[in-house]
């Protein structure tokens, strides 16, 4: 009787993560994450699975030599910065893209160290979100738009505790705020594009964050499922009331000032 009774709650706990999946509008997408082998790369991971999304792992680091088959991406590509161009392939496949990579040098400040830091968390993302835009200029009729989602890190407005963390993350999150500045004509057709500022979080990087991985995880689906292009996770009080107007300062600049030109 009592395995009886254990069936049948996995039973319901199953057909209620399908409908949730069904629900929230992931079931059958295929997702890649770099950083995937990281803290939150797994949490994000797992999160989606359990949504019914087909997730692809784009990390640095070799494949494990064994995977959760139930909670651990369906695949994984090996890649390093510098090398986008050879993922075209996968980008092209996937209907959201989570830059999600990065690396912290701590209160090392020599040349090469932040030169790392900004090739990593800024450049590589950079150069990732235009293959991406480029691969998926033009989306089918009737189908949900491709996304792209990144990691930026209230590192762009609050202190780390590292120059070199704050400079590279505050540069890509520019970068991201000039891309959300773009005329509605210009960005017509293009991937639609969330910044995610997130709070110090527990890992590998962070080992006395206050949040867990897998709530941060939760929290910016959550989020993404309300529709926020702006996903803000963090117990800081100062950046959910400071973030917004950062980026509406940024949006009134970089359009008062903007001269386009076609690419050539």
């Amino acid at each position: 009787m009592p395995k009886l009774t254990e069936m049948a709650q996995s039973s319901s706990r199953t057909a209620s993560s399908r409908s949730g999946a069904a629900a929230s509008g992931w079931d059958g997408r295929r997702v890649g994450i770099t950083g995937a082998g990281g803290e939150l790369g797994r949490a994000l991971t797992r999160c989606f699975r359990e949504r019914g999304a087909h997730v692809v792992a784009l990390s640095h680091r070799p494949e494990p030599s064994e995977r959760d088959a139930s909670a651990g991406p369906h695949s994984w590509v090996r890649w390093s910065c510098g090398e986008e161009d050879a993922l075209d392939a996968t980008l092209r496949d996937l209907d959201l893209l989570v830059l999600n990579h990065g690396i912290n040098p701590g209160g090392d400040q020599c040349p090469d160290s932040l030169s790392l830091a900004i090739e990593v968390n800024a450049m590589s993302h950079w150069r990732l979100l235009q293959r991406f835009e480029q691969l998926h200029s033009i989306t089918a009729t009737g189908s949900k738009p491709p996304e792209l989602w990144v990691n930026t890190s209230e590192a762009e407005i609050q202190p780390a505790l590292s120059p070199a963390y704050e400079l590279s993350k505050r540069l890509i999150g520019q970068l991201v705020s000039l891309r959300w500045s773009a005329p509605a004509k210009e960005r017509n057709g293009l991937p639609r594009l969330r910044k995610l500022v997130l709070g110090p979080f527990r890992s590998d990087l962070n080992p006395i964050g206050v949040m867990s991985a897998s709530f941060v995880a939760n929290q910016i689906l959550r989020q993404a499922d309300m529709g926020l292009p702006l996903i803000v996770v963090t117990p800081n009080p100062i950046t959910w009331v400071v973030m917004p107007f950062t980026e509406l300062g940024r949006l009134i600049y970089n359009r008062i000032f903007r001269v386009s030109h076609p690419d050539p």
